[in-house]
């Protein structure tokens, strides 16, 4: 029987950059995914600064911003003040706006590229384990056998369900609507008042994505003159509304995976964690779980790492999942309630951050992943910026980069990097680097 290394079920971005990182470590790496082809419609629509440095650190980021546009700010709640990415300490101090379509090609064409198998048409009806190996089981009654599996198949992960894995949470508050639609007479990009909340996302020429909340709509499908009736509660005019092409509904439920792994199953991207989709942070925090965890994957397959390395992507990437999820729960306060209290909240939230710039920068870091650390001693656990604009560069191969006397740090005479991009150890009073942090 010819055992895989590592079977991804999933071919989002999640499961596809993971796939690229394993297969770039040399680790052969098969991508399962149910359906045939990549749906035309694009949930995610926002590429945030982090996302980006991770693409940098793999040469990748300027041909994706190739596809999009840079957006120099973005919404807090759907705030009207804006939180200013200007300010970001990184090459990218930006949203890129581009669709989560392009994000998937992108990613699969590296894939492909590096060897990875995408067998696209299968669907995961459940799999088994034992101390050596998972098998996979998928319809039609084949299987798959692996030294390892991660689960990157959504919210509703059929990885997870079989590997006995909880997804503890909070059901969804209330529900949001969502269509992408024609508009003659687009109202300003966000419209708050007592009859609920609409918001408009241009994605070129008079398309539009239409979304929000009513505390009319409650959970099931949308239709064309629904969205149309909303637009006219809430705005007071139809906006010239017409030619739909995608419409429908998603709630704000709250949960993460608790635990991220067991034994040889590892979940990542919604499969892990799952939230109101306020502030375009789904696929971010995805790719980010998969960047944490496959360096992490890859090392400990090729024997230059002890099992145990797998235990820190739950130590770190758990807490950054409920990190978010504490944000998000904050920000939806803000957006689902339609009170005259709510309103004054949100005005004094508008004052706060166009009068506090540092709050704003705070607020804006957060967002864009960039102010992210992980638990450490000083320097260790924290994001490496891109040193003297070359230590993204460095990076492209994904292995650790080894720095000396870095002029940004005076104190520290040596360094080593994480191929995620994150300080693994760092001295003060050496240049010796310990052998465990270069052999990888």
């Amino acid at each position: 029987m010819n055992m895989e290394r590592v079977v991804v079920v999933g071919a989002g971005p999640t499961g596809l950059w993971l796939a690229c990182e394993l297969a770039l470590a040399g680790v052969s790496t098969v991508v399962v995914e149910r359906s045939v082809e990549r749906s035309p419609h694009s949930r995610a629509l926002g590429i945030h600064a982090r996302t980006l440095e991770v693409l940098g650190m793999r040469g990748l980021a300027d041909e994706l911003i190739a596809t999009g546009r840079t957006v120099p700010s973005w919404h807090y709640a759907l705030l009207d003040t804006r939180l200013d990415f200007q300010h970001l300490d990184s090459p990218y101090p930006f949203l890129l706006g581009t669709p989560q379509r392009n994000v998937e090609e992108l990613f699969e064409k590296r894939a492909l590229g590096l060897g990875v198998r995408v067998l696209r048409g299968n669907a995961v009806t459940g799999l088994t384990q034992d101390a050596g190996s998972v098998t996979v089981h998928l319809d039609d009654n084949k299987t798959i056998t692996a030294e390892y599996v991660v689960g990157c198949d959504g919210a509703g992960s059929t990885v997870r369900k079989a590997a006995g894995i909880e997804f503890p949470g909070t059901d969804s508050p209330a529900w949001a609507y969502l269509g992408e639609v024609t508009l003659d007479d687009p109202p300003p990009a966000i419209v708050f008042g007592t009859d609920g909340l609409l918001a408009t996302i241009p994605l070129g020429g008079n398309r539009f994505r239409v979304t929000g909340m009513d505390p009319r709509f409650q959970e099931g499908p949308l239709t064309f003159d629904e969205l149309r009736a909303i637009a006219v509660r809430i705005t007071g005019s139809d906006l010239g509304m017409r030619d739909p092409e995608w419409l429908t509904h998603f709630g704000g439920a709250s949960r993460v995976a608790t635990p991220y792994r067991q034994e040889r199953v590892l979940v990542a991207g919604d499969a892990a964690h799952m939230h109101f989709p306020v502030g375009g942070l789904g696929l971010n925090l995805g790719v980010q779980d998969a960047m944490n965890l496959g360096w992490k994957l890859a090392a400990v397959l090729r024997g230059e790492a002890a099992e145990s390395l797998l235990d820190t992507y739950q130590e770190e990437r758990h807490p950054v999942a409920w990190d978010v999820i504490e944000s998000i729960r904050a920000q939806t306060a803000l957006i689902i309630s339609f009170t005259p209290e709510t309103i004054a909240m949100r005005k004094v939230m508008n004052r706060m951050l166009a009068d506090h710039p540092t709050l704003n920068r705070q607020l804006a870091g957060q967002l864009s992943g960039i102010s992210l650390r992980y638990p450490g001693p000083g320097l260790v656990g924290t994001r490496a910026p891109d040193l003297g604009g070359t230590l993204f560069s460095q990076l492209h191969e994904g292995k650790p980069v080894v720095l000396r006397d870095v002029q940004e740090w005076p104190d520290v005479k040596a360094a080593v990097i994480r191929p995620d991009g994150y300080v693994w150890w760092a001295s003060t009073d050496t240049t010796e680097v310990p052998t465990e942090f270069t052999r990888i």
